[in-house]
This record gives structure tokens, sequence and C-alpha cells, in this order.
């Protein structure tokens, strides 16, 4: 089940702008345990907790495949390439042994073309670039993982999968960075597998106010419980 998927209905662990703190399922409120920072602050705080159970691990691992790119434009594209591809030698091969080819391209030029063009010609070394370097780009489109359309949180049940809004993670982070004494408005976006958190006040000394805005991000951070581990960065400004 993804609770995310259904339409209408806000998953749980999904904050809004009115709720920065909600908790996804096995917080204190819903009677599971309380999750101190270090272990789900980010790789700096040890990340994951060790000695965590093999049904935690398996929600884990469905949670993060549950909301990974399908690359289903990529995917269609290359599909519909090689099919034509083989339809073509098919039909080619089909014609010459009844007799008829039908010879769409002009092989015996081709052949010529390619039995009397050197390997150092500009046009042949061009074309063996290019054909790489699509070679190359869809095998890191299927290899290189992409953005995930959300950010899966931890339910310690394989069975239940629960996302929340990019957006809404973000929102409820720079909510928590606002609670800091002395911030006057703060704004967090995700950058990979960082934070940049960006608080704004007045009068400040920037090493120990950081320092608090990142504790303050990090608790926060710790409550939503996501599966991956995120970096925090802040970058206090003045606004005068």
């Amino acid at each position: 089940m993804t609770a995310a998927d259904e339409p209408g209905v806000r998953g749980a662990g999904e904050p809004t702008a009115r709720d920065p703190g909600a908790r996804a399922p096995g917080g204190p409120e819903h009677g599971g345990p309380e999750h101190s920072g270090p272990e789900h602050s980010g790789p700096e705080h040890g990340g994951r907790a060790p000695g965590r159970g093999r049904q935690e691990r398996a929600a884990d691992r469905a949670a993060v495949r549950a909301f990974r790119p399908h690359r289903t434009v990529p995917a269609v594209v290359v599909a519909a390439l090689v099919t034509l591809a083989g339809l073509y030698v098919a039909a080619e091969t089909v014609s010459a042994l009844v007799g008829a080819p039908l010879r769409l391209l002009p092989y015996d030029r081709m052949l010529a073309w390619a039995s009397s063009t050197p390997w150092s010609d500009p046009l042949l070394l061009l074309g063996a670039a290019v054909a790489t370097l699509v070679g190359l780009a869809l095998l890191a489109t299927a290899l290189v993982p992409g953005r995930p359309r959300m950010i899966p949180v931890r339910t310690g049940d394989p069975d239940l999968v629960i996302g929340m809004r990019r957006k809404s993670f973000s929102s409820a982070l720079a909510h928590a960075a606002e609670e800091v004494p002395g911030v006057h408005g703060a704004r967090a976006r995700l950058r990979g597998r960082t934070v940049a958190v960006t608080p704004f006040t007045s009068g400040w000394d920037e090493e120990g106010f950081a320092r608090a805005v990142r504790d303050a991000v990090l608790t926060r951070m710790a409550a939503l419980q996501p599966v991956e581990p995120y970096r925090v960065a802040v970058n206090v400004k003045e606004r005068r």
C-alpha cells in the first residue's frame, strides 16, 4: 500500500505549512519508540542505527524501491528503436529469401563508402563519437538513480510504504529552523542528499547561531524518520 498514491488523501508523515511537526507512524504520538537525532540525522551522525531488525531493513528497501523513478521515457524510446530495427532486419531478410529484396537502404553505396573510407576520416570519427556518447548516456540513465518522486519515510513494515512530498519535507525543516530564537525567517532546499537551510536573522554570532539552527533541523529530521540519510548545510544571512 502506498499512502501517497491515494487521491485526495495526505500520506501519513507528510507535514503541511500548518503542521510542520507531523510524524510518520512509529513516533511517540502513535505509540512507537522515540528516535534520537543521531539515528536519522545524516552521515556525519552515523546515519542508520546499528542492530536494526531484518523486517525494518526490508521495509526501508521496499520504501526506496516504491518511489524510485521508473525511467519510463528512455525505456520507451530505446524499446521502440530496437523494435523498429528488428522489424526492418526481418523484412529485408524475408524479402531477400523470396527473391524480391526491399533494399530500403542503399547497401551497395554504403558498403563501397565503408570500404574506401579510412578510420581517420573526420566524418567516420564524428559518427563513432556520437554513437559512443548516445550509448554512454543510455547506460548512465539505466545505472544512475534519478531523483525520487517522494521521500520515503521509515515505517518498519514492508507492506506499509509511506512517502513525503519533497516540498513538504523542506517546509517542515524550514519551520524547525524558524523556531530557533532570533530567526526571522528561513528556507530549506533539497540538493541531492543535502538539505541547504538559510535562516535570516540580525545581530547574531554566526558560528553559534548556525549550530543552533542545524541542531533544530536535525532534531526535526529525526522525528520525520526519512529512510535515506541527509546532510544539513546552514548558511546564515543577516536581514536588516
